[in-house]
């Protein structure tokens, strides 16, 4: 194995509402991380177990990684394989299973839209499936992760 880098974020539960956990909808579900240098980040679980519909959940922030990810892998390649990109869009989607007290995501679709001004479209388009295949958190995943990408030429 090559180089490592390591990571390191702290996570603060800050949902006690003064009897902890004593009973499962007592609690708020709001925790803060803090990365060094960087600015918090507060977050709260999905709405659907019990969580503030107003901040980032976990699957969010998992969608986010994997999308950004494979943004900044692409937008790389391009840069050094001369394609001018000039805007990049993504829709991207993912499929949670609840499955008794667990589950899993079972897809992630991302759906960029990139225009480019200058280089090869064809090869624009192809560089997805690189950055696809060089993106860390999409090597890091265990879930299918598709792309439906297109590119369009600036007029």
């Amino acid at each position: 194995m090559g180089k490592t880098h390591e990571y390191k974020a702290h996570l603060t539960w800050i949902g006690n509402r003064g009897n902890g956990t004593a009973t499962y909808p007592g609690y708020g579900r709001e925790y803060r991380v803090a990365i060094r240098g960087k600015a918090d980040l507060v977050g709260s679980a999905n709405p659907m177990f019990r969580g503030d519909p107003l901040k980032h959940d976990p699957e969010d922030l998992f969608l986010t990684a994997i999308s950004s990810c494979h943004m900044l892998s692409y937008l790389a390649l391009c840069a050094r394989r001369g394609i001018t990109v000039t805007a990049y869009e993504d829709n991207a989607s993912g499929t949670l299973a609840l499955d008794g007290d667990g589950g899993r995501f079972t897809e992630v679709t991302l759906r960029p839209q990139v225009t480019i001004a200058g280089g090869d479209a064809a090869l624009a388009e192809q560089l997805h499936h690189i950055a696809h295949e060089q993106c860390f958190i999409a090597n890091s995943c265990s879930v299918p992760i598709r792309y439906e990408a297109t590119v369009v030429r600036n007029r």
